[in-house]
């Protein structure tokens, strides 16, 4: 195996500079001898991988955590139900779509055209980039690729969260696809929660389109062309980089004017695609005193369930359309209903996004209450502008994703962790709470959540948090871009 060359990838995409910068610390960028050869005395736990031993993997559905080895995922598919047809076969988008990965993935498919062999299944590809784009369609990946029915989409986001328009099922219909994205829950590409989405490397996912249906096992099943040779495929190779460097392809960049001073941004006010963003109200000083529980989720809650994309893109530019679907795929633990809880205002059950609009509209602050890990997923900054827009002043839960968390701060939201997570279990589903010792909001300084319960009893708990100055004056001042603008 040829040796990699120290910052080889820094280097060839013109970026030379940080690779100098790089190589003179070098020696700071490894492990130390000490700790390679005695790892056991720096470290809690210390895992040894066979590399003979491993396999590929496949991830899913509804969740990345979930993982079968190949060898093992057509058991997992006829025991658990999934349906077995592979729908559509999908790789791209910002995550494994390097150089490197769709190298390997057209070595698949170039190995399919010598054999006859062509893909059973639709099969989309997504270039991460424009320079991944022009590279690979100069070196004739590209040409490969749609030679065994691949199709180029645009370089964006695309199917990973619901960029295009699926005509093969019906929503709610149960059918499997497999993509090589970094994210699967539940309707995420395609907003079907009949949709059971699967993750694999690139090259995976181009041999199970060769074969159309997941219980097939490229490591050793062999499939038959149309004059009905079996064929048996070889493991995938790929060059790191493009021999003749990256291809920039077209820039697409419009300069700005030199005198901006008499630019004016104009919108139609009746669009209901774009719309004027209005400053969020600065902090009143205040200790936060009556507020509502909007909403108690229970297990997983994505930034996916906070705020899903799909059919809503199309509201992106307008943060109030868009905030329609605020936790709309969210669980409610206080009774089976997903997206709904009740309005204390009139005792009805309704979309958390209607309750929120109505205590807004009542001048009443409301908290949201969450679990483990909230906010992982996709680092969307609706998911953080929503709750602020519709008159949200903290989410409370027993841990934060870290990228959401940050997300919240900059909008001027309070993210604030149970300081004992068995607290998540007094919250009431009637309670009004007040978040108290706000004046005195430091870093390292918890604040003190109280809660008024409908029966009369009050209860006291500690909230931590990460907050440091400037996200401290990020709340203090309405949020981050507030701040900016001074």
């Amino acid at each position: 195996m040829a040796q990699r060359r120290p910052f080889s990838h820094l280097k060839a995409t013109d970026r030379k500079q940080i690779a100098d910068l790089a190589d003179k610390i070098k020696d700071c960028l490894k492990p130390d001898d000490e700790i390679v050869k005695n790892p056991q005395a720096y470290y809690d736990q210390v895992i040894e991988i066979d590399l003979d031993t491993l396999e590929p993997y496949i991830n899913g559905p509804y969740s990345p955590d979930k993982a079968w080895r190949l060898s093992d995922f057509a058991e997992a598919v006829q025991k658990n139900g999934y349906p077995e047809k592979l729908s559509v076969a999908l790789i791209g988008s910002c995550t494994n779509s390097s150089y490197e990965d769709i190298e390997r993935a057209t070595s698949i498919a170039k190995q399919a055209l010598k054999h006859g062999l062509k893909a059973k299944c639709p099969l989309t590809i997504t270039p991460g980039s424009e320079q991944v784009r022009a590279t690979i369609q100069r070196d004739g990946q590209l040409e490969a690729l749609e030679a065994i029915g691949g199709l180029v989409l645009a370089n964006a986001c695309g199917p990973c969260i619901g960029q295009w328009k699926r005509h093969d099922v019906a929503f709610g219909e149960n059918n499997s696809i497999l993509t090589s994205y970094n994210r699967n829950f539940s309707g995420r590409n395609d907003a079907n929660p009949g949709t059971h989405s699967f993750v694999a490397s690139p090259e995976i996912v181009i041999a199970f389109s060769l074969s159309g249906h997941l219980g097939f096992n490229p490591m050793k099943d062999t499939l038959t062309n149309d004059k009905g040779q079996v064929v048996k495929l070889q493991p995938p190779h790929g060059e790191e980089l493009p021999k003749n460097g990256f291809d920039p392809g077209e820039s697409g960049y419009i300069a700005p004017a030199a005198d901006g001073s008499r630019v004016q941004i104009a919108v139609n006010p009746s669009s209901t695609r774009l719309q004027i963003l209005e400053p969020f109200k600065p902090w009143n000083g205040k200790d936060l005193t009556g507020l509502r529980v909007l909403a108690k989720i229970e297990g997983k809650c994505t930034t996916d369930h906070i705020s899903p994309a799909g059919q809503w893109l199309k509201f992106r530019g307008h943060l109030d359309n868009i905030s329609d679907n605020m936790f709309i795929g969210a669980a409610n633990s206080f009774r089976q209903e997903i997206g709904r809880g009740v309005n204390q205002q009139t005792d009805q059950i309704e979309p958390f996004s209607k309750v929120a609009r109505d205590y807004k509209e009542a001048g009443i602050g409301w908290v949201v209450i969450g679990d483990e890990n909230y906010g992982e997923g996709s680092s969307r900054e609706h998911a953080a502008m929503e709750p602020r827009h519709l008159g949200g002043e903290a989410i409370i839960v027993k841990s934060f994703a870290r990228i959401h968390e940050t997300n919240l701060k900059k909008q001027g939201m309070l993210a604030l962790t149970f300081a004992d997570p068995a607290d998540y279990d007094k919250i009431r589903e009637d309670d009004t709470v007040s978040i108290l010792g706000l004046k005195n909001f430091a870093p390292g300084v918890p604040l003190t959540l109280e809660i008024s319960h409908a029966d009369g009893k009050k209860e006291s708990i500690k909230l931590n948090h990460t907050y440091n100055e400037g996200q401290i004056a990020w709340f203090k001042g309405g949020g981050a871009l507030n701040c900016l603008r001074k």
